[in-house]
């Protein structure tokens, strides 16, 4: 299949890392397309958005830039190289310039993972197992939920409060991908926030982590944004 775009870098959230893609990898191959999956630091805002720029910087031709939670305020940040064709937000934070992931999460009616966020004495933010199985993950099998629960990668709360300079977005064709049954940023605001940004809008009966409950739906939808 030809697309117009063959490059794909997908960019993980919060207690996460590149696997959250693992199943959605495999699909975009199957079209052709060439998937990077960054793997972020999440001890600071700048360091994130140092590891998309270097593997934007690595791919040959333009790019769809894909991020998930809190990476869609890394890729509103590192989306503005000119590479950068078309963004895709899943289930993500959609900051302005000026706005952080921190400072639209305080405008957000209350998510109810909110009160399973753990900080440990360094400022790093972790899941309860609750968290994850109840609210995070929740339409995964048990043995993914326990996976996700061991390996999660938790983020300082100082890159929760990284600010964009400019919002890459604002000039580039924008897709937003929303998971109706998430309990980290709750439906109403990923559409607000999809409003905002004019966003083309998929829906689909998923947790925060659709790219591993709907593997198919999502790289259908970044596929849209690809040709």
């Amino acid at each position: 299949m030809n697309t117009s775009i063959p490059n794909i870098i997908l960019v993980h959230g919060a207690w996460a890392d590149g696997s959250s893609w693992a199943k959605v990898i495999p699909l975009l191959a199957q079209k052709g397309l060439t998937a990077t999956a960054v793997q972020l630091p999440l001890a600071g805002f700048e360091a994130d958005v140092a590891a998309v720029q270097r593997a934007i910087a690595l791919a040959e031709g333009e790019v769809v830039l894909v991020g998930h939670s809190y990476a869609g305020a890394v890729i509103g940040e590192a989306g503005n190289d000119p590479k950068v064709a078309r963004m895709v937000y899943i289930d993500a934070f959609a900051p302005d310039a000026g706005e952080s992931a921190g400072t639209l999460f305080q405008k957000f009616e209350a998510a109810p993972l909110n009160d399973e966020i753990r900080p440990d004495a360094q400022g790093y933010l972790k899941l309860t197992r609750d968290g994850i199985f109840k609210l995070f993950a929740q339409d995964l099998d048990d043995t993914e939920k326990a996976v996700i629960y061991a390996t999660q990668g938790p983020l300082h709360a100082s890159a929760l409060g990284g600010t964009l300079t400019d919002a890459a977005w604002r000039t580039r064709p924008t897709y937003y991908f929303i998971g109706n049954q998430d309990h980290a940023i709750p439906r109403v605001e990923q559409e607000r926030m999809a409003a905002s940004m004019n966003a083309t809008v998929a829906h689909v009966d998923s947790s925060h982590v659709p790219m591993l409950s709907q593997p198919q739906a999502v790289a259908d939808f970044i596929l849209t944004a690809a040709v």
